[in-house]
């Protein structure tokens, strides 16, 4: 049924949230800012502050500049992970070319052989997960407007992209797929999870998902504050890097504190020297009052060997 509910003028807004008992050191600021940041996204940020959540009202001594802080110290955490992100990205996709490509040949995406078997439905057809894969990796291809896959397409049409074309416009989640349909039994599989820091090659995919899923929920500038992670990476074993040497909490595993662990591990991995662990501490000592325990950063989590 469509909702019957009046829309609200941003001084309106402002009077609700008033009514509830959040109060406002500087209501043209509140103004301001409720016109370019909307009421339902900063609305994730206070969800935990109210004390009635059929009522909506909120706890004392609510204050709305503390939300604004909750939300600008979770945008400028988000632009430091993507850069986190960016760097495990690259890396991976250059592992997969060069190792697999100097194996296997330019083409070696479209070789079934070095894919594992097994079928999925996707929209009433069945097929392998590889030629599922392959399908997106076209899309993608052909969606590109990088000058190097258009002189392709120009100079080669209809005929397939060596890796070292076609993988530099891959997604990560295309990727990440690629390489969790890789044969198991592949030693080039095992080889790229060891140079990106794994013993095991499943774990590599399950951290891969887990990196994917962040940086879907960042690129649509989404909220990380007191999210539950749907994907969360499994818990090393055996790592080859420094990493947890006790275990963590259930509430560490399904708040960002273990997923943005693991891309510290790997940037630790395949970019050393790089500078996102000093930017994420720094990044709460600018904000003090920003309780990052609702994150997972609880239990003496600075003294965990990762975070040292």
């Amino acid at each position: 049924m469509p909702s019957n509910k009046p829309a609200y003028s941003i001084p309106d807004q402002i009077l609700l949230l008033k009514s509830r008992g959040m109060i406002f050191k500087n209501e043209a600021a509140a103004n301001h800012l409720l016109s370019n940041i909307s009421y339902y996204r900063i609305k994730g940020y206070w969800w935990d502050m109210q004390d009635n959540l059929n009522s909506h009202t909120f706890k004392p001594d609510t204050y709305f500049e503390d939300i604004i802080d909750r939300y600008n110290f979770d945008r400028q955490l988000r632009l430091i992970l993507f850069d986190g992100i960016e760097r495990i990205e690259i890396a991976l996709r250059t592992k997969m070319i060069y190792i697999l490509s100097l194996k296997f040949g330019g083409l070696w995406y479209l070789d079934s052989s070095i894919f594992q078997n097994g079928t999925i439905e996707i929209n009433g057809t069945v097929k392998t997960p590889h030629l599922h894969t392959v399908a997106e990796l076209t899309k993608e291809f052909n969606r590109s407007q990088e000058i190097f896959i258009k002189d392709h397409r120009a100079r080669y049409p209809n005929v397939p992209a060596d890796a070292w074309k076609i993988l530099e416009v891959a997604s990560m989640g295309c990727l990440s797929k690629l390489y969790k349909g890789l044969n198991a039994q592949l030693p080039e599989k095992s080889q790229i999870a060891q140079e990106m820091g794994f013993n095991i090659h499943s774990e590599l995919s399950s951290w891969l998902e887990a990196i994917t899923y962040l940086r879907n929920i960042i690129a649509h500038h989404s909220r990380l504050w007191s999210r539950t992670m749907v994907k969360k990476p499994n818990n090393l074993n055996n790592p080859k890097g420094t990493w947890f040497s006790s275990p963590l909490l259930p509430v560490q595993e399904k708040k960002i504190f273990l997923i943005v662990s693991a891309l510290l591990y790997m940037c630790n991995q395949v970019t050393p020297g790089h500078h996102i662990k000093n930017k994420i501490l720094q990044l709460f000592v600018e904000y003090p009052n920003v309780p990052i325990y609702k994150l997972g950063f609880l239990n003496h989590w600075e003294k965990t060997p990762i975070w040292i």
